[in-house]
This record gives C-alpha cells, sequence and structure tokens, in this order.
C-alpha cells in the first residue's frame, strides 16, 4: 500500500489526474450496479420466497422423511364429530349463566311458524337460535330443500353465486363457494364446508363452518367472511302433519353488531314467507335433482351412537313448541290494530329515515355513527311496539 502512495506521487499531475478520473469512473459504475442490484433484490424478493417456498414445499413432499400429502385426509378433518356435540349442545341450550338470551321475533301464518332469538357472548359474535315450522310438510322434503344450493339462487336474491369446490366420499364433508349481496354493501364472500348425519329416530343434522380453499383464493372485490358457525335440526312433529327446523347460527361478516341485530329483526319474517313459498314450489321439482350430483346429502352419515343416545333423550323438546294454529291465532290477535293504519305515520317515516341514516353511516366507514342510529331507531320501535307485532321485545 505505501509503494502505491508513493508511486501515485511521483507521478506526473497529468497521469495522476487521469488515473484518478478512471477510478473514480469504475466507482461509480460500481456503485451504480450495486444500488440497482439492491432495488431490484427488494421488488423480487417477495416473488422470490413465494418461488422458494413452492420448490420447498414440493421437495419436502416427495421426500420420503416426510408423509405424504393427502388433501381428501385434510378436507374430512375440518367438520368432525366435535362440531356435531358442539352443535348439540346449543340446540338443547344447555344453560350458561353468562349469556342471557331475549326474543327478536315471533310470527306465523297459515303455513309456517317462526320465532327467533339471540345473545350476546363473552367472546365472538351475536348467537341467535331460531325455530321454524312448516305445515304440510315432510322431513325428507325439508332436508332436501335447505341443501340444495342450486335451488335456492332461483329464489333467493342475495346469493348471486355459488359453486362445489369439493367433496370427501370417504364422510361427506363438501366444501362451497357462495356469494352474498346485500342493499349498499359490499358483496360477502363465504367458503364454507358442511356435513349432514341422520338420527335414529329420522331426523337430521347439518352443521357448517368457514374454511379456507386453494380453488377460492381471496378477491379485493369482495369482503370474506371469517367467523362462521351455523347448524340445524329437521325432524317431524310428532302428531302433526309438519316438520320442525331448529336452527344455531353465528357469524361474523363484518357489520356494526347493532345494525345487524337491527336489520336481522326487521327483515327476517319476509325472508322467511319467501322461503316458505319457494319450499312449496320445490315439492313439484324435488325430483329432477336427486341422484343428479355428488354431494353432502348423497354421502349423509350416521350420527354416532354415544350423541346420538344422548339426543334422544331431548324428544319432548318439539311438542312443548308452539303449535301452528296457536302461534297463528296469537299472532292474529296481535295483529289487528295494525288493520287501522292506513298510511304510513310520521313515526313509521322518521324511523325509516334513521334507519336509511344509519346504513350510509355503515357503508361509509362509521360504525360508531351507525350504532347509534340503530340504537336510537331500536328505542323508537319499542316505544311504536304496538304497530309492529314481534318486534317490541327487541332491545337496544
Amino acid at each position: 500500500m505505501m509503494g502505491m502512495i508513493e508511486a501515485e506521487f511521483s507521478s506526473p499531475p497529468v497521469v495522476v489526474a487521469a488515473e484518478l478520473w478512471r477510478r473514480s469512473l469504475v466507482w461509480g459504475w460500481a456503485t451504480a450496479v450495486a444500488l440497482l442490484f439492491i432495488l431490484a433484490w427488494h421488488y423480487t424478493r417477495g416473488f422470490f420466497f413465494v418461488f422458494l417456498s413452492r420448490r420447498l414445499g414440493r421437495s419436502s413432499t416427495n421426500s420420503p422423511l416426510s408423509p405424504p400429502s393427502d388433501p381428501q385426509f385434510r378436507v374430512s378433518e375440518i367438520v368432525s364429530e366435535d362440531d356435531l356435540k358442539f352443535l348439540l349442545d346449543n340446540l338443547e341450550e344447555k344453560p350458561d349463566e353468562a349469556e342471557k338470551w331475549e326474543m327478536v321475533t315471533e310470527r306465523s301464518n297459515n303455513t309456517v311458524y317462526y320465532t327467533a332469538k339471540c345473545c350476546k357472548p363473552k367472546e365472538g359474535p351475536l348467537k341467535y337460535l331460531s325455530v321454524t315450522l312448516f305445515e304440510n310438510c315432510s322431513p325428507e322434503l325439508l332436508r332436501d330443500f335447505y341443501m340444495d344450493n342450486d335451488y335456492r339462487k332461483l329464489w333467493d336474491k342475495t346469493v348471486t353465486a355459488f359453486e362445489q369446490l369439493e367433496v370427501d366420499r370417504s364422510n361427506g364433508t363438501e366444501i362451497g363457494r357462495m356469494i352474498k349481496k346485500f342493499p349498499l354493501l359490499t358483496a360477502r364472500e363465504y367458503v364454507l364446508a358442511w356435513r349432514l348425519w341422520e338420527g335414529s329416530d329420522g331426523s337430521f343434522y347439518c352443521f357448517t363452518k368457514e374454511c379456507e380453499h386453494s380453488s377460492a383464493p381471496r378477491q379485493r372485490k369482495f369482503v370474506r367472511v371469517e367467523y362462521f358457525r351455523s347448524g340445524w335440526r329437521i325432524r317431524k312433529v310428532p302428531g302433526q302433519n309438519a316438520s320442525e327446523i331448529r336452527m344455531f347460527h353465528q357469524e361474523d361478516a363484518g357489520l356494526n353488531v347493532d345494525m345487524a341485530k337491527l336489520a336481522f329483526s326487521k327483515g327476517i319474517w319476509s325472508y322467511v314467507c319467501k322461503m316458505d313459498s319457494a319450499l312449496r314450489k320445490y315439492s313439484t321439482t324435488r325430483h329432477l335433482r336427486q341422484g343428479s350430483a355428488v354431494d353432502a346429502l348423497s354421502l349423509i352419515q350416521k350420527v354416532p351412537p354415544g350423541l346420538d343416545t344422548k339426543n334422544s333423550n331431548n324428544g319432548a323438546q318439539i311438542s312443548a313448541s308452539p303449535s301452528l294454529r296457536e302461534g297463528r291465532r296469537s299472532t292474529e290477535e296481535v295483529r289487528k290494530p295494525k288493520k287501522l293504519l292506513r298510511k304510513p305515520s310520521r313515526k313509521v317515516l322518521a324511523n325509516s329515515v334513521i334507519l336509511l341514516g344509519g346504513v350510509l353511516c355503515l357503508t361509509r366507514g362509521n360504525p360508531a355513527l351507525g350504532a347509534t342510529m340503530a340504537y336510537i331507531l331500536t328505542k323508537l320501535s319499542k316505544r311504536g311496539g304496538s304497530s309492529t307485532p314481534g318486534l317490541g321485545q327487541t332491545n337496544g
């Protein structure tokens, strides 16, 4: 190093300047190349890691040290018998001092009776428990109707798309993707897995939960529902030509809790009436879909003996439920004063404006104001509960 310094000072000035310029040029290009390399690495490292993880995944799959990949085995584990036990516990309403249930609505007409209540658990979204009785309907017909997602697209206008993604033939677990559109809200995307069981007493059970699937990557134009737990039991009503479906539902669709609860209480009866009408039409076209595809219905499983014995002791719950005739009579008595209202009152118009304002605030990213609107509207509904049967018991 010292010899190089002495040689530079002993050279002519012109040679020294030329040498310094040449070295600065070389170092400048080297710096530029290094900066370009750093920038390129910064922007492409994500793709590199994805490519590397895929390569490592393939190599680990083929490695004798790791077990072979079996997608069907994983699908069969999504909905298990533990989920069925969870469903039975919720349908039987096991006492929980921390959960306080409140009535949401109770309505009926000549062919259907419906009641629903909800509670707010310590963790998770609202829980709903509903009972619907359909007159002149067999459990098998009601089961097929609820399991027919293709037919649902014809009568349920909130469902804009549905596709079956996978079926596990070993235990009947089915995976599907559904898109639902609600007014003034971004469309919700559901990727769900469900499984069907049959009890020894002729009852049917279905449990559904959220899952992920490689055929349904996330898309920005939809809001993916992250939490979904829902299930039902269908059985014949003793002594009547009717069937009952008791449903448990818990879902987090990214909505304000108070607004979602209010929208449910205001719109659920109209939805049930539309569903009842679709059920009556379905009975004439039911034969067209039977045996047309492999799905959870065609691969129905038996309820495990332990759970089936446990649930058979609960047979008195149906007879304790109010019949269609009793529910219709009580509802008609409450509904009579409503016939005197020939035109909407100012209070009803004000409630509608507040509801619309709450929804608009919610969709514009202001859930706190939306919740306030829902609270005010609920209080107004309680004051005018005599004109709205079945909704006056809803608390804010």
